[in-house]
């Protein structure tokens, strides 16, 4: 086993519930003990944190007020002690042996500046899923194998690199509030580091359960790509060909759901209907509020 330290950063905003049950699938790794920390980054949460981080002894906390995601990494790695640095989400739960498979393939790959571990939905109730769950198993599933093959990134639930990869190529971008983890994965492929998936390195992660929390997702999902699009200073062409394509139909979708054997009734396919056309109706409304000169949103 690697005896190479390893720092395992977790930025959170409130779930302290969440954070608790990350935790705690932390403290059970089958890595050394002596050989990580976890650095969870406190956002500006409304929850106390502190307390919750009282009841581990692997876990250090830090505070970051600027809000966002890649700022609060950012914070977490300026602290970081470890040569390894592995990330993922206050609400995901690693396998047990996630920290050794992790980095077993970091280590073990030549100029490895990524690795990409897979990542599993899991329902509140599996015999009871709600549309938004069905929904986000089928269209906002973490694909970590395709994100690499096709955009060179891994989602940062489940993410392991070295400190000399971020100092070379740089922390994330803090200005975005979605699509930091494909911007940053991009300049690590750019750098001319390999790039690995690690499908025995997994974490799960619950599917959101209801509108409100699809809603937000969404949200900043929409306000990401928006804000990444408008620094490159898109042309008025390629603004109409964005706006245009925001209202296609999602007949690729619906063919996808008639097809899944996840949806294994009618009940089923009708709520991944359901579902994906408030998805859509959120991505218009919310895309055509940015154009018109509305602020990207947290949450």
């Amino acid at each position: 086993m690697s005896n190479n330290f390893v720092s395992i950063i977790i930025p959170v905003y409130n779930h302290s519930e969440c954070l608790k049950l990350c935790l705690k699938a932390l403290e059970n790794q089958t890595y050394s003990k002596d050989l990580y920390e976890i650095v969870v980054v406190d956002n500006a949460s409304k929850e106390d944190i502190k307390t919750v981080l009282s009841q581990f002894n692997q876990a250090k906390y830090t505070y970051e007020s600027k809000p966002g995601s890649y700022s609060a990494r950012n914070q977490g790695v300026s602290v970081a002690q470890g040569e390894i640095l592995a990330f993922t989400d206050a609400d995901c739960i690693p396998d047990s042996d996630w920290i050794e498979k992790g980095v077993k393939h970091l280590t073990e790959t030549a100029n490895c500046g990524l690795v990409a571990g897979r990542v599993d939905l899991f329902f509140k109730n599996p015999e009871n899923p709600t549309p938004v769950e069905l929904y986000e198993n089928i269209e906002i599933n973490f694909h970590q194998k395709e994100n690499l093959r096709d955009a060179n990134f891994g989602v940062t639930a489940n993410v392991f690199t070295y400190k000399h990869v971020i100092d070379n190529v740089g922390l994330f971008d803090s200005t975005l509030k979605s699509g930091g983890d494909r911007e940053w994965g991009q300049r690590v492929f750019a750098a001319g580091y390999k790039q690995v998936y690690a499908d025995n390195a997994r974490v799960n992660h619950p599917a959101r359960h209801s509108f409100s929390e699809l809603r937000k997702r969404i949200t900043r999902f929409v306000g990401g790509n928006f804000d990444i699009m408008m620094s490159k200073n898109p042309s008025s062409i390629e603004i109409i060909k964005d706006i245009l394509g925001t209202f296609k139909p999602p007949f690729r979708s619906l063919y996808r759901a008639w097809k899944n054997e996840t949806l294994n009734s009618l009940k089923h396919k009708l709520y991944f209907v359901y579902a994906m056309y408030f998805a859509k109706y959120i991505v218009i409304t919310e895309k055509m509020r940015l154009y018109l000169g509305g602020s990207s949103q947290r949450e």
